[in-house]
């Protein structure tokens, strides 16, 4: 731009065989036409006949900030600033779904429909069949609820139901991705036909068995894992881990399914993993993800799952990164609101507030303790062990390993000095705390749920819960029969307090029978914490549910919590009404550490 501002200024005759590289053409003209699912998009300095420029190059022209463009016979032409501001970015969006394909995927009608209402041209006839998801899914059809439904669906339920039926009528993937505990699987359930496969993490394998069981009982339902596992043709729905997906891809590809659902769909997050890989390679006519947590921690997260149900809607994964996930991170006015509108036909959330009003209140508490003298001696001196040294490598741009070893020290110092290595502890402050909280909870008749990342740290809550005369079940990744110890606690006679890892027990449960949670050591990602809360707070809970998170004062702790209202706003930056985002950093690592 300022090398345009001085050739601009230059008096003086330009000469000579390169001249005409240099020659300023008249500036350019957008010409833009539609076909039945196509379009075409062309740059001309002068109009119909001029010389013409690269659209890629325009628009990069024009995202870098430049004014002039090369043309492609020789020049170079001012770009249409004013009607790229206008229609640019919608421009770019159809150019990266269409990809080098040259033919765009049916995902971005929607797209192509809207511009075409912005340039005021007639909207590709391929749109007609779509146009309810441009207007609030208001026009919706009556969904065909199959005849062996064994359930009576919510209002926002059957309105779930009625998109996935539509979506799967156009061959269009859907992202259910309703809050926890508002009945995703329901939903998914009066959609699956005979041939259908649906990919779950392994602890709610059997959470899916029983409900297909309960609500879809005419669907023979077969269990694709354990060692003698086999594909029986006779199944109506097949049900595997992500694991056997991973171990499996050839055998599950090769069949070509009618529908295809990912539950927890956030396992397939990261793009270059062979779980998201393999997922990819699957044959399907219709492909539904599931998930209350559809973005953890980056943007990419998002275009993983979307590549998966709709591949080139998004474009490039690069060209996403450039465009979206970093415009999020730098606040760009207007990309988070584009994004959101974008991706909206495809995706849906409704939260537990908007439509099961219901549902009593969810209050959270912080309950902040403090270290005894020998325990802040054992945290300050994991933190002077390491600190420096880590801190210095991280700052030079070392590997973040160290820096997540020294941090997660830190935590454990922070719940039970006995966790730290070398060191010894008969109990620790955060566990009296909880004791003398589930003591008065369970007095004044109450259940409650105690979730921990480490099983070494509930190894240690057990006896001070014996001591205290406390009954408890437990469950995580060593527990063989989940259903069995789920059915003790949930019973009216069954023990008050469960003991739960934060990676068995925070998906695919019900234990509305509690109605506290108590959090004993808070992680950076609030979506795994959100997760375990919402055991308890979901459809079927009738009593205000209090959730806990128990902070070691003047720790890392309370960096962390500051951490989570930042991850908070990633999240609503695409799926709600935020315009900021941001996964964890090194800058972020340091600031912890600091």
């Amino acid at each position: 731009m300022a090398f345009a501002r001085r050739m601009g200024a230059f008096d003086a005759e330009v000469s000579g065989p390169g001249a005409a590289a240099f020659a300023l053409a008249p500036p350019l003209e957008a010409l833009f036409t539609v076909g039945d699912g196509n379009f075409d998009i062309s740059f001309r300095a002068g109009g119909d006949e001029g010389s013409s420029a690269n659209p890629a190059a325009v628009l990069r022209a024009w995202r870098q900030g430049e004014s002039l463009v090369p043309l492609l016979g020789g020049g170079v032409a001012p770009l249409p600033a004013g009607w790229l501001e206008r229609f640019g970015r919608r421009v770019a969006d159809l150019l990266a779904a269409r990809g080098e394909r040259d033919e765009l995927p049916a995902s971005a009608l929607p797209d192509l429909g809207r511009l075409c209402e912005e340039l005021d041209l007639p909207p590709p006839p391929a749109l007609a069949k779509l146009r309810p998801l441009l207007e609030e899914f208001d026009g919706l059809p009556e969904p065909v609820l199959p005849g062996d439904l064994r359930a009576s669906l919510r209002i926002y339920q059957h309105q779930g139901v009625a998109w996935l039926s539509f979506l799967r009528q156009a061959g269009l993937g859907a992202l259910l991705a309703d809050d926890m505990g508002l009945g995703k699987t329901l939903q998914a359930s009066c959609v699956l036909e005979p041939g259908s496969l649906v990919v779950a993490p392994t602890s709610v394998l059997h959470n899916w068995k029983a409900e297909l069981a309960r609500f879809r009982p005419g669907l023979r339902v077969g269990v694709y894992h354990g060692p003698q596992r086999r594909l029986d043709p006779k199944d109506d729905v097949v049900l595997t881990t992500y694991a056997i997906l991973r171990l499996d891809t050839d055998a599950l590809v090769a069949k070509r399914w009618r529908t295809v659902v990912l539950d927890e769909a956030q396992a397939i997050k990261n793009p270059d993993s062979q779980l998201a890989v393999a997922a990819c390679k699957l044959q399907a006519d219709f492909r539904i993800c599931l998930s209350g947590t559809p973005v953890e921690n980056r943007l990419e997260e998002l275009w993983s799952q979307l590549h998966f149900l709709n591949p080139g809607f998004l474009g490039g994964r690069k060209d996403f990164q450039d465009r979206y996930a970093k415009a999020i991170a730098d606040g760009q006015p207007g990309a988070a609101a584009h994004l959101r509108g974008r991706i909206k036909p495809f995706v849906l959330r409704r939260l537990k507030r908007e439509v099961a009003p219901e549902l009593p209140p969810r209050t959270e508490v912080v309950l902040h303790c403090t270290l005894s003298e020998e325990e802040r001696k054992v945290y300050d001196a994991v933190r002077a062990a390491a600190m420096s040294d880590v801190v210095e490598r991280l700052s030079a741009g070392g590997n973040v390993l160290a820096a997540l070893e020294a941090l997660l020290r830190l935590r454990q110092a922070a719940c039970h000095s006995a966790l730290v290595p070398g060191q010894q502890a008969e109990g620790s402050s955060k566990l009296e705390l909880l004791a003398e909280q589930l003591e008065q909870a369970v007095a004044d008749g109450h259940k409650a749920l105690v979730f921990s990342q480490w099983t070494s740290l509930l190894d240690k809550v057990e006896p001070r819960l014996r001591q205290a005369g406390i009954r408890f079940n437990r469950l995580d990744g060593a527990t063989a029969d989940r259903s069995a110890v789920v059915s003790e606690f949930q019973a009216e006679d069954g023990p008050p307090v469960m003991l739960l890892s934060l990676k068995a027990g925070g998906t695919g449960l019900n234990l509305t029978a509690a109605d506290h949670v108590f959090l004993l050591d808070p992680w950076w990602n609030p979506a795994a914490e959100d997760q375990a809360a919402d055991r308890a707070h979901r459809i079927g809970q009738e009593r205000p549910v209090f959730v806990h998170r128990l902070v070691a004062e003047d720790t890392v702790e309370e960096r962390i919590l500051a951490l989570q209202e930042r991850k908070r706003a990633l999240a609503e930056a695409a799926l709600g009404g935020g315009t900021t985002a941001g996964g964890i950093t090194r800058d972020e690592l340091l600031e912890l550490l600091a």
